[in-house]
């Protein structure tokens, strides 16, 4: 699923999950977040730079830093967390971007993140998270983070965040933000390694599967709250996707 910008930045946030090393597509957003690959190998692209993890590896990534996951085969912990819960780590890396992303961690830690539960208390996470946040900056180099074409992008997926269950057309944030609309399609298929178009197929299709999954609305009304003005244009890019009809992907998600 995709991560939604109303969920990040929130204070304190946590949110940390085991899961295989599936395909994740291009986002970003306002929290740290830390993979830490625990069997086989994941493919990690972090602002354009690609990471090939193995078992023990971790990237930590940055808040607002464009990144996708791809999975190769295996599996891998994630760490999501908010910067007010490192606060005084998040005032050090304010403005700057990490010159490498890749970190290791011994076990010790490791198995400490691992054993904290949702309902752990705030003083054992930021303990925890410190911990993870003092070893990566021992060996890390900072550079000036890049803030025009950053925050440029970071508009764009907040617009499609906002809008793709209705009109999302990037003639719209151009003629709102004054961008040639050229410039924008290149600026992010330049950054992202996808076109626009495509994105928001992507989150239009992450909606309908969660519609199927959770709700008893017809595959017309899925298709209609996710974005989709047709019943055969939704089937045709979710075929285009998954390679099975919407109706095929609902029993086949039942069944399990």
């Amino acid at each position: 699923m995709f991560y939604e910008f109303q969920h990040f930045g929130v204070s304190e946030y946590f949110f940390k999950y085991h899961g295989e090393s599936s395909n994740f597509p291009t986002h970003l957003h306002q929290s740290f977040e830390l993979i830490i690959v625990t069997s086989g190998k994941t493919h990690v692209t972090i602002d354009n730079k690609e990471y090939f993890l193995e078992k023990g590896e971790s990237v930590l990534i940055f808040p607002n830093q464009i990144h996708t996951l791809s999975g190769l085969f295996g599996t891998r912990m994630v760490c999501i967390f908010s910067g007010d819960l490192v606060r005084a780590f998040t005032s050090k890396i304010l403005n700057t971007r990490p010159k490498e992303n890749l970190m290791y961690l011994d076990d010790k830690l490791i198995n400490a993140l691992d054993n904290l539960l949702d309902s752990s208390s705030i003083l054992e996470k930021k303990g925890i998270l410190y911990c993870i946040c003092a070893e990566f900056d021992k060996s890390a180099e900072y550079i000036k983070k890049p803030s025009f074409e950053e925050n440029l992008i970071q508009n764009i997926f907040e617009f499609v965040e906002k809008n793709y269950t209705g009109d999302c057309e990037l003639n719209s944030l151009a003629e709102k933000t004054g961008y040639n609309y050229s410039y924008l399609s290149r600026c992010f298929k330049k950054t992202t390694g996808i076109s626009f178009n495509t994105y928001v197929n992507m989150c239009r299709i992450n909606r309908a599967c969660y519609l199927l999954n959770n709700s008893n609305y017809s595959i017309l009304q899925c298709a209609l709250d996710s974005g989709y003005k047709s019943i055969r244009s939704f089937n045709r890019n979710f075929m285009g996707v998954f390679n099975i009809t919407p109706r095929e992907y609902r029993k086949r998600v039942k069944k399990r």
